[in-house]
C-alpha cells in the first residue's frame, strides 16, 4: 500500500492584517467579550496578567520562523550594563540606586529609516501591531478605552539576555506620567529552557511566571516594579535559543466629564451668556 505523500504547508512569508487572524478560540473569547481576562487590568490593584493559550500555537511557530529569517540580522544591539559607579561612588551604607540595565536585540518604530524597520513594515508587522483587532483585544484587558494613537517595540531575547529591575514610570510625560497599558506577545523557540518575569506585589518581588512559552501574551498595568532573568539555553542549543517579544504601547483615553457636566461645558447658562454680552 502507497501512503500518499503529505505536502508540507507554504512557509509564511508576512504577518496577517490583523491580530484576531492569529488568535485562537480562546483568545476570540477576549474580543467577544466572554473570556475571563476580560477587564482583569481595570482593577488599579491588578498590574500583570499572562496567558500562553490565547494565540494559536502553530500559526506563532509560523511567524517565530519568519522573524528568525528575515528580521534577525535587522536587530540593534541593546548592552546597557549596571555603572561601576553605582557601587563605587556610593557614600552611606544600604543607599545603593540600581539604573535599569538590559542586554537584548531591538527594533524602535519610532526611526523609520532603520533597515529592522523597513522590514518590518514588508512584512506586515508593523501594521498587524496597528490593527483594530490588537487595539480592540488590549482594549478587552484593560477594561477601558483607549487613547488613538500606540507604540510599538519588537524585542529579541537571546541567552543571557535579560532587563534589570524597572518599573517604566515617565512622570515627564504629561499623557503616560498617570499609567499605560504594555500588551506583549512572546514567540519562544523549543530550543529556550527558560526565561521568568518577576514582579512586585503589594512592595516585594514576590510574583513569578515563565515568559517562555511558544505563543504568550501578557499585559502590564504601568507603572510598576519587574525584571526579566537571563533566558536560559536547552543544552547544545545556545545558537536556536531566542524569545521574539512583539509588544504595543497604548495610552488611556481621557476620562469623559459626566452627561450634567458635559452638558454644562457646551451650553453656557443665561448669566454666563449675559456676562459674555458685558465683555463684548
Amino acid at each position: 500500500m502507497v501512503r500518499p505523500t503529505r505536502l508540507a504547508s507554504p512557509p509564511v512569508t508576512r504577518f496577517p492584517a490583523e491580530f484576531e487572524d492569529i488568535l485562537s478560540r480562546q483568545g476570540r473569547r477576549v474580543l467577544a467579550g466572554t473570556h475571563a481576562l476580560c477587564g482583569a487590568l481595570a482593577d488599579p490593584r491588578t498590574r500583570f496578567v499572562a496567558a500562553d493559550d490565547l494565540v494559536d500555537r502553530r500559526a506563532a511557530a509560523r511567524l517565530r520562523r519568519l522573524l528568525d529569517a528575515q528580521l534577525l540580522g535587522a536587530l540593534q544591539r541593546i548592552d546597557r550594563p549596571i555603572p561601576p559607579e553605582s557601587i563605587w561612588e556610593m557614600t552611606d551604607d544600604y543607599a545603593e540606586l540600581l539604573p535599569k540595565s538590559a542586554r537584548a536585540g531591538t527594533i524602535y518604530f519610532d526611526s523609520p529609516r532603520e533597515a529592522g524597520v523597513r522590514i518590518a513594515r514588508r512584512l506586515g508587522l508593523a501594521a498587524m501591531l496597528r490593527s483594530d483587532s490588537f487595539r480592540a483585544f488590549a482594549a478587552a484587558l484593560a477594561g477601558r478605552a483607549l487613547a488613538d494613537d500606540a507604540g510599538q517595540q519588537v524585542l529579541c531575547y537571546g541567552p543571557g539576555d535579560y532587563a534589570g529591575p524597572h518599573n517604566d514610570h515617565h512622570p515627564r510625560n504629561r499623557r503616560a506620567r498617570s499609567g499605560y497599558l504594555d500588551v506583549h506577545l512572546s514567540l519562544a523557540s523549543p530550543a529556550v529552557l527558560h526565561q521568568w518575569l518577576v514582579y512586585a506585589r503589594a512592595g516585594h518581588f514576590s510574583e513569578i511566571v515563565s515568559v517562555a512559552g511558544p505563543a504568550t501574551i501578557t499585559a502590564y498595568r504601568l507603572p510598576f516594579w519587574h525584571y526579566v532573568t537571563p533566558l536560559a539555553a536547552r543544552p547544545r542549543r545556545a545558537r536556536q535559543a531566542r524569545r521574539w517579544v512583539l509588544l504595543g504601547t497604548f495610552l488611556f483615553a481621557p476620562a469623559r466629564p459626566p452627561r450634567a457636566a458635559q452638558a454644562s461645558l457646551s451650553m453656557p447658562s443665561s448669566a454666563a451668556r449675559s456676562n459674555s454680552r458685558r465683555k463684548s
